[in-house]
């Protein structure tokens, strides 16, 4: 799939989709024509999206009017107390009247319209200025909170708006979810959840599913938003690295956006481990990095000799102290080389040997292994980064390479010869996790080691990042 690029639309009369058939006819067999043409953008810019061969761009990126021709890319979402410590505590003065005016277009996931945070009670009719729609799908349901909801490309997953990601429902909460009280995670992290702007209206543009979001399914969404009249977009989506401005979907649609007044909100990116990481590199664009709250969410390790570790994970399961038999991953495998055992690769762990135990993984994704093979609980390192603390479904805790080698050195000071005649037998090495809490962090913020960094990959005299907002631990 290409993206055939074709600036603003023109002034006066003009029929787009009659222009763009004119242009396939030029370059494509007569044959596949009408099997050619995916999608056309009109409502806001010109532009088409459309099956080519690389010689068929080439031929049509040389025909006059066209700005460019590009593949369509896969991009990805870049995954409350949050406002309180930026200074936008819940008893900052505000103007309801106003910020109700407000229409917040988040292209991402979709949302889950049941969500208490984009509840319609208390609202009333959406505003005049609004020429959006309710296409939602089967099953969801707008209302004066959510006023507005769309799908792109996505008839074949799921035809729906409905966020079943998850992904979407956070970024349009945190932007302008409704103050929800006693919120929290399974009794973690309680307070009050809610967006920049509870009374602000969203309408939401699903333009992602599990597998990613495609170029032509953004532009669509740009030129649905700019003419549906949101007043800010959005979008926390990008790829690994930036592309070429008039190769990259959200600086088109950003750029006509802009040129109507509305301003689009971008994230830097997660691939923050090297300099020039950036993808988000348009100068017309607000890009936001990420950076840490004032506060850590932690469990504790407690090794039966006694020695307690301090670990990270949002962990809401309670073993009430008690100690459980604990295993090296590369101890309990037999059927995988020992760097494959030790990260409790897929298919290495024995069942038998690991069930009811807690286990010592050397790599963060042997977690859902341990898990599928029976584990009570695992031990994972930090990898690269350990300034965000993940959710498993089990008891997890993270922890430094220093202490995964104290959590190995511990088993095998417990492991002995028993005269002689069995060199792999344990004595009672074992481990308790504890429920997760919440403490405080006075070095925050500071960028999180994940957050893209610059300088500008494309344009090197524009600066990005343009600021750094709070992006860990958002409840």
């Amino acid at each position: 799939v290409h993206i055939v690029y074709l600036g603003a639309l023109p002034k006066g009369e003009y029929a787009p989709l009659s222009h763009h058939s004119n242009l396939l006819q030029k370059v494509v067999d007569v044959s596949f024509q009408s099997q050619s043409l995916i999608r056309s953008y009109t409502r806001s810019f010109n532009g088409f999206a459309a099956y080519l061969t690389p010689q068929e761009s080439h031929r049509i990126a040389s025909l006059d009017g066209v700005v460019s021709v590009f593949p369509s890319r896969t991009l990805h979402p870049q995954t409350t107390r949050s406002w309180d410590f930026t200074g936008f505590s819940q008893n900052v003065t505000r103007n309801p009247t106003v910020e109700s005016d407000i229409i917040v277009g988040v292209l991402d996931t979709g949302v889950w319209p049941e969500s208490e945070s984009f509840s319609g009670t208390g609202f009333g009719p959406a505003p005049k200025k609004w020429k959006g729609a309710c296409k939602g799908g089967q099953n969801f349901t707008c209302n004066n909170k959510l006023i507005g909801a769309r799908y792109y490309g996505l008839e074949g997953v799921d035809g729906s708006a409905r966020d079943t990601v998850g992904h979407g429902s956070h970024t349009a909460s945190t932007a302008a979810g409704n103050s929800i009280k006693n919120a929290s995670f399974y009794g973690l992290l309680q307070g009050t959840a809610r967006g920049g702007v509870p009374s602000a209206r969203i309408a939401a543009y699903k333009i992602c599913s599990a597998d990613g979001c495609s170029s032509q399914d953004i532009l669509a969404a740009f030129d649905d938003a700019i003419a549906d009249r949101v007043d800010i977009i959005t979008i926390s989506v990008g790829g690994q690295s930036a592309s070429e401005l008039f190769e990259d979907s959200i600086a088109i649609g950003s750029f006509h956006a802009m040129a109507r007044g509305i301003l689009t909100v971008n994230s830097a990116g997660n691939n923050g481990f090297s300099p020039a990481s950036v993808s988000s590199v348009a100068p017309w664009m607000l890009t936001v990095a990420v950076s840490t709250i004032d506060r850590c969410v932690v469990d504790k390790v407690v090794l039966g000799n006694g020695k307690t570790l301090v670990g990270e994970a949002v962990n809401p399961f309670d073993l009430q102290g008690k100690q459980f038999p604990l295993a090296y991953g590369k101890e309990v495998s037999s059927t995988c080389d020992e760097p494959s055992a030790a990260d409790c690769t897929s298919g290495c762990l024995d069942e038998d040997k690991v069930k009811g135990k807690i286990v010592l993984c050397r790599g963060i994704t042997g977690v859902s292994v341990a898990k599928e093979a029976g584990a009570k609980g695992v031990i994972a390192p930090f990898g690269l980064s350990n300034d965000k603390a993940f959710i498993f479904s089990l008891p997890t805790a993270v922890v430094s390479e220093a202490d995964i080698d104290l959590v190995q050195s511990y088993i095998n000071s417990t492991k002995g010869n028993f005269f002689g005649s069995f060199p792999h037998f344990h004595r009672n090495h074992t481990a308790s996790i504890s429920k997760s809490e919440a403490i405080r962090d006075d070095d925050a913020p500071i960028v999180a080691s994940f957050s893209s960094k610059g300088p500008n990959p494309i344009i090197p005299d524009i600066l990005k990042n343009l600021l750094t907002e709070l992006g860990t631990l958002i409840r």
